[in-house]
């Protein structure tokens, strides 16, 4: 897989002018979005590992292969900014999601050690909603016991009111899981070319 950083956005004129699908990266902050973007790019520092959550303030394009876009986008639910930052970030984000015509689907980044929290459903229902489709990665996998992870991604599938097999259980430091992740990317872009297809079919 071949992986280049493209471009960082703060606003829409930053957005990059590309026609290829977006898959974008969403979670949390602290729930390890930068490990496992490049834990499943296989580079090292491709997005930023930080100690401090909520680094991320910008919106991240790297392209994939040539293929795809692998967007990343700020994490929510914890960062020390003030009352304007915080509402800065969130029209940037609305912006996105709103308005760009090119986003094949959403990958759900969720603490696999955890049920999802009230801001991950809020996300995933804002998705439904916008009828993206969604893959879930439920990361840290490599700190439940092997025991306990069938139950523990059943938890969360049930708490998503999603099918169990879009639930991808990944670890960013045993590099496990990500096949999985891979595999459904494939079918969301093959799903979003036929889409375009028709969609183009019919305009003619």
């Amino acid at each position: 897989m071949k992986s280049e950083f493209l471009t960082s956005a703060a606003s829409r004129a930053d957005w990059p002018e590309s026609a290829l699908p977006e898959i974008v990266v969403v979670g949390r902050s602290n729930v390890g979005k930068s490990s496992f973007i490049n834990a499943f790019t296989n580079r090292k520092n491709l997005a930023y590992v930080g100690n401090t959550p909520g680094k991320t303030r910008l919106i991240n394009f790297f392209t994939i292969d040539g293929c795809w876009t692998l967007v990343d986008v700020p994490g929510y639910g914890y960062a020390k900014m003030s009352k304007g930052q915080l509402e800065k970030l969130g029209k940037m984000m609305d912006d996105y999601f709103l308005n760009r015509k090119n986003i094949a689907g959403v990958i759900q980044l969720v603490d696999g050690r955890h049920e999802p929290t009230a801001d991950d459903l809020d996300m995933v229902s804002f998705f439904r909603e916008m009828k993206y489709p969604i893959i879930v990665a439920a990361t840290k996998i490599d700190k439940v016991p092997k025991t306990k992870r069938i139950a523990a991604m059943k938890k969360i599938a049930q708490k998503l009111q999603l099918p169990l097999k879009s639930i991808c259980p990944v670890s960013s430091v045993e590099k496990t899981g990500f096949d999985k992740v891979e595999e459904l990317i494939g079918e969301k872009l093959e799903q979003y070319k036929n889409k375009a297809k028709e969609e183009s079919a019919d305009q003619n």
